[in-house]
């Protein structure tokens, strides 16, 4: 078993996991499910909560199943370790250039919300669950990142279908773990003030997918070429510079208008 696209698997996994709360089904299921709303539902938001992790944590056990089938017939090639590892650094090169969107490129993805009437037609456990199982399989939803992709990829070049089915109970098991970031909100006030903060911290969200996505890639990389490795990261670098500044200028721009059409 190749140690390295393990590692990267598990990282990739809790990084894709963490950035797809900023999902329009990771800030809504932020806006629904907490002490605030449940409890004008007549609902324990602890209870729920809970349904939601159980049924994230089946959801990813749904998408690792998968990846576990994909894994058993990459183990019956017989690929070598090293060709392994290039066809990762192949995928994590298109992850990162669909993610920081370097030249208008992107990957198809779709975009679909869960059902929110749930909320009012069942009981906490059935949309606490039902909800948590769709956002765990991080296919059934809106795809906020490539590094969705990227785990799956990864999960499957392992060639082992329990380490697979593993690395998919754990993106299941931190997506679904997001929902406590909303145990405070007891409140309208603590509602706006949680969602500014939260805002806020997208696009810082955003540069560190694409930097984990980036260096996950070329310390496998070393696994194909350890001599190609340093050049490969300081042209990795140059080029994820240069969209920042691009990138941040372009939002500069957007933020100033804005401003002025408020005005």
């Amino acid at each position: 078993m190749n140690v390295s696209l393990v590692v990267a698997a598990c990282t990739i996994a809790a990084v894709a996991a963490v950035r797809s709360t900023w999902s329009p089904c990771g800030v809504s299921m932020l806006a629904t499910i907490t002490p605030l709303a449940e409890r004008g539902r007549g609902h324990r938001y602890r209870t729920t909560a809970t349904w939601f992790v159980a049924g994230s944590v089946l959801g990813g056990a749904s998408l690792g199943a998968v990846m576990a089938l994909l894994a058993g017939v990459v183990g019956s090639l017989g690929a070598s370790p090293s060709q392994l590892a290039s066809v990762a650094v192949v995928a994590g090169v298109v992850t990162v250039a669909a993610d920081a969107r370097i030249f208008g490129f992107r990957l198809p993805a779709h975009h679909r919300q869960v059902n929110e009437r749930w909320l009012d037609q069942f009981r906490p456990w059935v949309y606490g669950a039902g909800f948590g199982w769709q956002i765990g399989t991080g296919l059934a939803t809106y795809i906020k990142t490539c590094a969705v992709y990227l785990t799956m990829v990864l999960a499957a070049l392992t060639g082992s279908p329990e380490v697979a089915l593993l690395v998919g109970v754990l993106f299941g098991l931190v997506r679904g773990l997001a929902v406590f970031l909303g145990r405070r909100i007891t409140s309208t006030a603590a509602l706006v003030d949680f969602h500014r903060r939260f805002t806020a911290a997208n696009r810082p969200a955003l540069v560190t997918v694409i930097v984990c996505e980036a260096a996950t890639t070329l310390a496998v990389l070393t696994v194909v070429s350890p001599w190609f490795g340093g050049p490969a990261a300081g042209l990795l670098s140059i080029v994820l510079v240069v969209w920042a500044i691009r990138h941040r200028q372009i939002t500069t721009t957007r933020l100033t208008a804005d401003s002025v059409t408020v005005r």
